[in-house]
């Protein structure tokens, strides 16, 4: 099975796929919360999302309570934090562990993937970032301290489009 075809809920709590949430565009895949230092980040992928989305990119958040428990909050308490803080209008999935024996199935697959610097595994923390191809094939992954307009991720993104 493709990671695009693994089954996935919605914030809604309504079954998606990657592969619906993306229509065969590429993807930034990123673990986020609510109450983390680094949530300002949010505030960077909406603008990814809105720059790069016309031409075939979407950003998807997964909330993770395992970091500090910055991610507390009910679906709609996210929803709503997102939306009046940042205007978050990127597809946002049910809150889900990333590492852990209750890994989500899709990070099970992204944690494979090795960071710039050779390494694979675990989540280090919030907002570490996974940039997935049209095909559903993992291209990169950023670790967490990577803000969304790092030189290099801008680079990642503009050669999958």
């Amino acid at each position: 099975m493709s990671i695009s075809d693994i089954p996935l809920r919605t914030l809604d709590d309504a079954p998606t796929t990657l592969r619906n949430l993306t229509a065969g565009r590429a993807a930034l895949i990123v673990n986020v919360a609510s109450r983390c230092g680094l949530t300002p980040q949010y505030a960077g992928l909406v603008k990814l999302h809105q720059e790069y989305g016309p031409r075939g990119f979407t950003v998807i958040g997964m909330p993770c309570n395992q970091f500090a428990d910055q991610e507390p909050g009910t679906a709609e308490e996210i929803r709503e934090f997102c939306a009046a803080n940042y205007g978050v209008d990127f597809p946002l999935l049910a809150k889900a562990d990333v590492n852990g024996p209750d890994r989500h199935p899709l990070y099970a697959e992204l944690t494979r993937t090795p960071d710039a610097d050779g390494e694979a595994g675990d989540v280090q923390w919030n907002f570490e970032k996974f940039l997935v191809d049209r095909e559903g094939a993992v291209a990169g992954r950023f670790r967490p301290r990577t803000e969304p307009d790092d030189p290099g991720l801008a680079s990642a993104v503009e050669k999958l489009l």
